[in-house]
């Protein structure tokens, strides 16, 4: 028999190539089509992966790492979540502080990183033309997350920023809905959920989000992740 992480693993593998080879939604997949073929000057030797990006990284993980969409030139370029740019040099650096990453750096797939104890996904699988998905975008995407959480039943879910907060909650069917603020927290069952500022340029370079503001959001879901 396998083990239960193995089975959860060659299922989130079956996902993963469900997901990526997913046309859904017309916009985003021209949109995502578009900037790999003409991409930023500074990666023209690069080739872009250009498909919807899938979840990664442990498949025993008790604490998941919602976003938003993949960024144009970021993981649209890459193939993997926050890996290449600045938003994912700041939640890299502090998931490798709480324990969460192996390195404080995500630049590649090839790169060696790996997650412990921890699973990064998003809402919306495809960059979205400036950074907004529509709801109609949204909800065609949102089953991937929603299965995502099934397998690996986790016990805490980061949300960055509101539209993750409010992609989780229309996940698991809240009403009222629970108000989105850093540091926010809502149960349901044995699942909790956080509230994070997005570590957006816009957000850590004004200091809306701090090093020290993340830090102790990943430190209480590392203590959630080990509730019994």
């Amino acid at each position: 028999m396998p083990s239960s992480s193995t089975a959860t693993g060659r299922s989130l593998a079956a996902l993963e190539r469900e997901v990526v080879s997913c046309r859904r939604c017309p916009r985003l997949v021209a949109w995502r089509e578009e900037v790999a073929r003409t991409k930023r000057a500074a990666y023209a030797s690069e080739t872009y992966w250009g498909r919807p990006v899938p979840g990664f990284g442990d498949p025993a993980a008790r604490v998941v790492i919602l976003g938003l969409a993949p960024a144009a030139h970021g993981a649209n370029r890459t193939g993997r979540f926050f890996t290449g740019d600045r938003s994912g040099d700041f939640l890299f650096a502090a998931l490798h502080r709480a324990g969460f990453a192996s390195m404080p750096t995500s630049r590649s797939t090839d790169d060696g990183l790996r997650l412990e104890g921890a699973w990064i996904t998003a809402a919306v699988r495809c960059a979205p033309p400036q950074n907004r998905p529509t709801p109609q975008e949204r909800d065609a995407c949102l089953p991937y997350a929603a299965r995502e959480l099934e397998l690996l039943a986790p016990r805490a879910v980061v949300c960055l920023g509101a539209f993750a907060w409010d992609a989780a909650l229309r996940i698991l069917g809240v009403r009222p809905k629970p108000r989105f603020g850093h540091g926010a927290e809502h149960r349901a069952g044995n699942l909790t959920l956080l509230g994070c500022y997005h570590p957006s340029q816009q957000n850590t370079f004004t200091g809306v989000l701090t090093p020290p503001m993340l830090d102790a959001v990943l430190l209480r879901a590392r203590e959630l992740a080990r509730e019994r």
